[in-house]
C-alpha cells in the first residue's frame, strides 16, 4: 500500500497509526510530537511493549525479536500467548536467524506472567488474541494488527524450504510493521 496514509491495522482509541513515510522512532502515538517528546513523557525510560498471540510460538515471538533488535535501548519487548504452545516454532527460529535475529533462547509464555508489568503498548498480532485480550493492561495503548499464521500456511508444505517460505514472508511483514511501531 505504498502512499497509503495509514498502516493496515486498527488502533484502539482515537489515534491512527502513522503513515509509512514517517521515519523509525519518530514516535508511536502522536508521532508528530517526536520521539524525544514521548521519551520525556515516559520519564526518559525505555518503552515496554507486549506482543500477544494465541500460541506464542511464531508471530509474537518474531515480533518480540524484531522490536528488541531494531529498537534496542528505546524499547523493551516481550511476548506471550493466550494458550501457549509450550515451545517456539523451529521455523520461526530459523527464519529469524537468517536475518541475524536470535530468538532461539525464547520460550512460549502465558500472558498471565506479565499481568503486573506496566506496558506502554500491547499489540495483538492475531484475531484470536485480540478477542481474548484481558482488560488488566491499565494505561497501555492497545493496538491490533493481524498477521497470517505461518504454521497454518505451511501445514501442507511438501518440503522444509516450502514451509520456511511462509515464515519468511510473515517475518518480513512483521519487520515492516515494527520498524514504524516501536
Amino acid at each position: 500500500m505504498a502512499g497509503s496514509r495509514f498502516l493496515a491495522g486498527q488502533a484502539y482509541g482515537s489515534a491512527a497509526l502513522p503513515s509509512r513515510d514517517i521515519p523509525p522512532m519518530a514516535g508511536w502515538r502522536g508521532y508528530h510530537r517526536g520521539y524525544a517528546y514521548q521519551a520525556a513523557k515516559r520519564g526518559g525510560r525505555v518503552k515496554k511493549v507486549l506482543f500477544l498471540c494465541t500460541g506464542n510460538s511464531c508471530r509474537s515471538q518474531m515480533a518480540e525479536g524484531w522490536c528488541n533488535y531494531l529498537h534496542k535501548g528505546n524499547s523493551e519487548a516481550f511476548s506471550a500467548g493466550t494458550e501457549p504452545a509450550g515451545e517456539v516454532n523451529k521455523y520461526a527460529v530459523l527464519a529469524m536467524s537468517e536475518v541475524g535475529v536470535d530468538i532461539s533462547s525464547h520460550r512460549s509464555k502465558h500472558l498471565d506472567e506479565f499481568k503486573d508489568i506496566e506496558f506502554d503498548l500491547v499489540v495483538t498480532v492475531c484475531d484470536n488474541a485480540r478477542e481474548r485480550c484481558p482488560l488488566y493492561w491499565g494505561q497501555a495503548e492497545k493496538i491490533h494488527k493481524s498477521f497470517e499464521d505461518p504454521f497454518i500456511l505451511a501445514k501442507n508444505s511438501k518440503t522444509d524450504d516450502e514451509a520456511l517460505n511462509h515464515y519468511r514472508r510473515i517475518r518480513d511483514e512483521l519487520k515492516e510493521y515494527i520498524v514504524k511501531l516501536c
